[in-house]
Formats: structure tokens, C-alpha cells, sequence
């Protein structure tokens, strides 16, 4: 396959690009577009057949299946993390091998229904926590042993929100 067409396929909507001038503004559209995710990926989902959920969303890449447990594990982290930046100072987050976790047997199997359960508590969750915050916690931040970066969460705020769409349009290319 073209190589052109290939990144095209894993970064439908393209890579994260952070800009650090994000203000509260951005603060509630990124809020917004993770309260509206889980619906939009269950609606993304919705009649897809087992044979459907099984199919990479590109060559050499994950199933759909492998995508929606995924979102699950990555939010459910990314979760954790925004709580240890509010309340701790400056915090060592642990990373995990999320490549390796979309391997595990319940990834590539498990029924997709489990981890939209999840992912809808963990928004509802990390929403009503994320609603809670004041302009100045968002410059909170926490040191991430794989990049050796110092982040603050208004980064991670982004990143998730980018993140969500960018796994949603995987699925929704790979439907096409």
C-alpha cells in the first residue's frame, strides 16, 4: 500500500498538535467532545457484525474490536492521571504497554458491550471531575517516565479529546 495512504489510514483526522496558548475556551470544547464521545462511538458501533468488529481498521493494524477496548484501557489511564495531577504534586504517572494490552486475549475477543459500559462510566466520571476544575489546575502537571516530559493537564485534556476522535474516525473509515 502507498505509504501516503497508509498514514492516511492510521491518522484519519491527523497527528495531535498541541497548542500551549489553549485557553478555557478550548478547555470546554475538549470537555465537550469527551462527554459526546461514548455516544458517538456507540452509534459508531452500532449493527457492526462480529466478522465487522474482527477486521483491522488498515493493514497491520488493530481490529475494531482491539480500538473499542482500547479507547477503554487508554481512558480509564488517562483518567487516573488527570485525578494524580489535581492531587498530587507533580506525579510520576505509570505508563503501560498499551500495544501489548491490545493483544491480551479479552482485546481481541471480549465483547465490545463490556467496554463501552466502561468507557461511558469513565466519562461521566472524568467529565464531572474535569467540570470541577479551575482555570489554574489546568497548568498542573505530571512527569511521564516513557517521554521523560514534564505535561500539564491542560496537554492531557487535549490529547484525550484528540484522541477519542482520532479513534473514532478509524472506526468510521474502516465501516466505509
Amino acid at each position: 500500500m502507498d505509504p501516503t495512504r497508509l498514514e492516511q489510514l492510521k491518522y484519519p483526522i491527523g497527528k495531535f498538535q498541541f497548542n500551549d496558548e489553549a485557553d478555557e475556551s478550548h478547555y470546554q470544547l475538549w470537555i465537550s467532545a469527551l462527554a459526546s464521545l461514548p455516544s458517538e462511538l456507540r452509534l459508531a458501533v452500532a449493527g457492526l457484525s462480529d466478522e465487522a468488529l474482527d477486521t483491522p481498521y488498515r493493514p497491520g493494524g488493530w481490529t475494531l474490536r482491539q480500538v473499542v477496548h482500547h479507547l477503554a484501557d487508554s481512558h480509564a489511564n488517562a483518567y487516573i492521571r488527570f485525578k494524580l495531577a489535581v492531587t498530587e504534586e507533580h506525579p510520576h504517572i505509570r505508563p503501560y504497554a498499551e500495544a501489548d494490552w491490545a493483544e491480551c486475549e479479552d482485546a481481541k475477543f471480549a465483547p465490545i458491550g463490556v467496554s463501552l459500559d466502561l468507557i461511558d462510566a469513565v466519562h461521566r466520571r472524568l467529565v464531572l471531575f474535569l467540570k470541577t476544575l479551575k482555570p489554574e489546575d489546568f497548568e498542573r502537571t505530571y512527569f511521564h517516565p516513557e517521554h521523560q516530559k514534564t505535561f500539564n493537564i491542560k496537554y492531557l485534556l487535549g490529547l484525550y479529546a484528540w484522541h477519542g476522535a482520532h479513534h473514532l474516525a478509524q472506526i468510521t473509515a474502516a465501516k466505509k
